[in-house]
């Protein structure tokens, strides 16, 4: 592909962080169109996910026949509730759908893990404790083990939009452990554009993020 691709991206509709930060990972010129699903201002759940993936279908018949090279699907909890099966028959769904491939970022988190290597890995998440389980239960059935692991336990989608880089990168160095092949920083809504790169040459191992996951795998899919 010559030119900039033209993407599409669909988060929950309180996400500010994600279609800023996954053009930064793109080449130059990249455009983005960002579509947003409505849901609540509780952070989602395994009850919630049925209801949101309906949201999330009824949004992207929006995408038919338009001209774009892909679509990223850019809630990582949403995929990863659903489980490895759960998340690939919604990519199924989005695909035929629209007509175009389909990005998850939980399937990309984990195939971004497996291209490093990585089988023992530092965790930080925004998640409470039950969302947080069942991401170590994906990662798992990938073959990723979590050895280290916190939470910054968001109460609310107003507290995730709060969370700082500065304040991610606090936890991933209380985190980490000489015991992990890499770092994962989950959750499409945490700024981490601009610490991945001075965490991984502090840790001198790979930090990678749900945002910085989606778009190496968009990269790979549109052959970037």
């Amino acid at each position: 592909m010559n030119h900039p691709p033209h993407i599409a991206l669909m988060v929950p509709i309180n996400n500010t962080t994600m279609a800023t930060e996954l053009v930064g990972w793109l080449p130059t010129g990249t455009d983005c169109q960002t579509l947003k699903i409505p849901r609540g201002q509780g952070l989602l759940t395994r009850e919630t996910i049925p209801a949101y993936k309906a949201q999330a279908l009824a949004l992207a018949q929006t995408l038919v026949g338009q001209p774009i090279q892909a679509l990223a699907y850019g809630c990582t909890a949403a995929s990863f509730l659903s489980g490895a099966q759960g998340d690939a028959e919604l990519c199924a769904e989005l695909t035929q759908l629209i007509g175009k491939p389909v990005v998850t970022t939980a399937s990309a988190m984990v195939k971004a893990l497996q291209a490093q290597g990585a089988q023992r890995i530092g965790l930080v998440t925004p998640y409470h404790d039950e969302v947080n389980d069942q991401l170590k239960r994906f990662l798992a059935d990938g073959g990723i083990e979590v050895v280290a692991f916190d939470s910054l336990r968001a109460p609310n989608v107003d507290a995730l939009g709060r969370i700082t880089s500065t304040e991610v990168a606090q936890m991933a160095r209380h985190v980490m452990t000489d015991g992990c092949d890499a770092m994962f920083i989950a959750c499409s809504q945490l700024p981490t554009f601009d610490i991945l790169q001075g965490l991984s040459s502090e840790f001198g191992r790979p930090v990678l993020s749900s945002i910085q996951a989606t778009a190496q795998q968009l990269r790979a899919t549109l052959h970037l």
